[in-house]
C-alpha cells in the first residue's frame, strides 16, 4: 500500500523533485524533494487510498483510539474524513491559540484522559508534530501517536519524536518514494540515491 500511494501522491503531483533547482521548506532548509499533501483533497482516488489506509492504521496500530486530532492546517481534513471512515469524534489544534471568543487553541471536545492519535500530513524536522503533541498533552489528553501520510525521515525528526517519548508512523516513506520514482521514470536513480544521501545529512 505504502507503494500504491507514492504512485498516486506522484501522479498529481503532490510531490515534487527537483535535484538541481531545490525548494526551500518553512524551516529554511533546502530540500530536492517537496511534498505538499494538499492536494490528495482535489483527487477521489488518491483520497479514497490516502483515508482509508490511515483509517485502516488507527484501527490496527491504536484500537484504544477515542478521538482524532488533525494538525492545523494541513491534517485537519485529513482526520476528519478518517474519523469519518471510523466513525470517530476529531477536533483539532490551531498553531497558536485564538486572541478572540474562547481563546482556543484546541478546537473540538477534548477531555482530560482522552486517548487520540494526531493527523498529520507529514513529517520534516517534527518540529511543529510535536508542538501539537505537547499542546495536547498539556490539556491531558494521551497522545497514542502521530500518523502521517508522508515522512522525509530526517535525523532530527527521529530525534524530537524520541526525546518527546511519541510513536510515529507514515503511510509512505521518502524511500519509498524515491525508488517508486526511479521505477515510474520521475527521476534517475543517480537522482534518487543523492536525494537519500542528502536527507540523511538533515
Amino acid at each position: 500500500m505504502s507503494k500504491e500511494i507514492a504512485k498516486g501522491l506522484l501522479k498529481i503531483q503532490a510531490v515534487f523533485l527537483r535535484p538541481n533547482e531545490p525548494f526551500t521548506w518553512a524551516s529554511g532548509i533546502k530540500s530536492p524533494i517537496y511534498c505538499d499533501n494538499r492536494l490528495v483533497l482535489t483527487d477521489p482516488e488518491v483520497r479514497n487510498t490516502v483515508e482509508n489506509e490511515m483509517a485502516r492504521v488507527v484501527k490496527e496500530k491504536y484500537p484504544e483510539c477515542e478521538k482524532l486530532m488533525g494538525t492545523s492546517t494541513a491534517g485537519i481534513a485529513h482526520a476528519a474524513i478518517a474519523a469519518h471512515i471510523l466513525d470517530m469524534p476529531m477536533g483539532y489544534v490551531r498553531g497558536s491559540a485564538k486572541t478572540h471568543g474562547r481563546n482556543n487553541r484546541i478546537e473540538g471536545k477534548l477531555e482530560k484522559g482522552d486517548k487520540v492519535v494526531v493527523i498529520e500530513d507529514l513529517i520534516s524536522t517534527g518540529g511543529s508534530s510535536i508542538e501539537v503533541v505537547e499542546a495536547l498533552r498539556e490539556a491531558g489528553a494521551d497522545v497514542l501517536g502521530v500518523i502521517s501520510i508522508f515522512t522525509y525521515n530526517t535525523k532530527k525528526a527521529d530525534e524530537k519524536f524520541a526525546e518527546a517519548n511519541v510513536e510515529k508512523y507514515s503511510l509512505c516513506s521518502v524511500e519509498t518514494m524515491i525508488d517508486t520514482a526511479v521505477e515510474e521514470g520521475y527521476i534517475q536513480a543517480d537522482e534518487g540515491e543523492g536525494i537519500i544521501s542528502w536527507l540523511r545529512e538533515i
